[in-house]
């Protein structure tokens, strides 16, 4: 493995969770030198898919795709347009807009960090990036284009026929490899080192002001905030989530009812139901609208929200409660969040791409 810096980390191994079988055709399987990158500061070691080591080739092929338009039925929606770099990887909407306008129900998640989780989407429903990947692609109020007319479009195009096969070797463009060489560039987009990452893990105790600290204090005391049972925080490391998926009251109509299943349309379990994935933190400024409605403006309407104890229902998570807070304990809390506005990687966006 040879170092690549500034691309940031990537995954190491994930046998457990890989959604693709071991046994996946060599033809599939990138070509080269696998590439390492350092971690930035405050996160932990990334797992990596055996059957999809990132390359030089296959992060730059992605970075591409990630970019391109085509791979949308009318050629006006890339990856970029729901996860903007300007935006930390989202795109500012309350719910996001497929082509020809169609609107989805739910808010585009950053894709900062989300290496990390073996389960992509507000649900869940999709096995790590490389699954992730194929499903805006062809969904029908999203890209809606066929898999097989992506590939058609791409391997029409000969600088895309030359970039495949330095990515994967001699071979027909095809859907797996163009998840591959995504979930690649996706993994790299990272982002750590933030003010709390410097404070808390750096040693750095001016890194925070001292609302942050305080903010900290109250988001880590069960009795106060008791926001890190969920927005976990660890000893050397912190991604800010569970990975789990949790009914915090959001999305309930003027009659009381959920206005989105969650997790249940997946699990079919009861208790799943308006049951979302914990999101995570980091850079949480930098991605409004929040939850899964994207039905809170700013961050200090989230913590308000919390405060009152979200909207009472069935299937309330039993963490959720409501909180005896100041508004200046509220206020400290949202200079808290505003110092997980950590660095990204600089070669990431779209300038420089041919």
């Amino acid at each position: 493995m040879r170092a690549l810096r500034h691309l940031f980390p990537f995954f190491a191994c994930l046998p457990a969770t890989c959604w693709v079988s071991c046994s996946t055709p060599a033809s599939t399987k990138p070509q080269g030198v696998s590439v390492k990158i350092d971690v930035p500061l405050g996160l932990p070691p990334l797992p990596i898919p055996s059957d999809n080591p990132p390359t030089a080739a296959t992060i730059a092929l992605g970075r591409r795709l990630f970019y391109d338009p085509r791979l949308s039925a009318d050629g006006t929606l890339s990856c970029a347009s729901c996860h903007n770099p300007d935006l930390g990887f989202s795109d500012g909407k309350p719910v996001s807009s497929g082509v020809t306008g169609k609107m989805g129900k739910r808010n585009a998640p950053t894709l900062l960090n989300a290496a990390y989780f073996p389960l992509q989407f507000w649900d869940g429903r999709a096995a790590g990036l490389e699954e992730q990947a194929a499903g805006p692609i062809a969904n029908p109020i999203e890209m809606n284009q066929p898999h097989s007319a992506c590939e058609s479009t791409l391997s029409g195009d000969p600088v895309y026929v030359k970039l495949f096969e330095a990515s994967f070797g001699p071979g027909p463009i095809r859907m797996l490899k163009i998840q591959k060489a995504l979930a690649s560039f996706e993994r790299m987009l990272l982002s750590g080192n933030s003010p709390f990452d410097r404070y808390q893990y750096g040693g750095q105790k001016a890194a925070m002001t001292l609302p942050a600290i305080r903010g900290l204090a109250i988001f880590s005391d069960a009795k106060r905030g008791n926001c890190a049972v969920c927005h976990t925080i660890g000893d050397k490391d912190a991604l800010f989530t569970d990975g789990k998926f949790h009914n915090i009251g959001a999305g309930i109509d003027s009659s009381g009812e959920l206005t989105d299943l969650g997790r249940y349309d997946q699990t079919r379990n009861e208790s799943d139901k308006g049951a979302f994935k914990t999101p995570t933190l980091r850079n949480v400024a930098k991605t409004a609208p929040y939850m899964h409605d994207g039905s809170k403006r700013t961050l200090k309407e989230v913590v308000d929200f919390y405060v009152g104890g979200g909207n009472s229902n069935p299937h309330l998570d039993k963490e959720i409660k409501e909180l005896k807070l100041t508004a200046q304990d509220r206020a400290d809390l949202v200079a808290f969040l505003e110092s997980l506005t950590g660095d990204t990687p600089s070669n990431s966006g779209r300038h420089g791409i041919q």
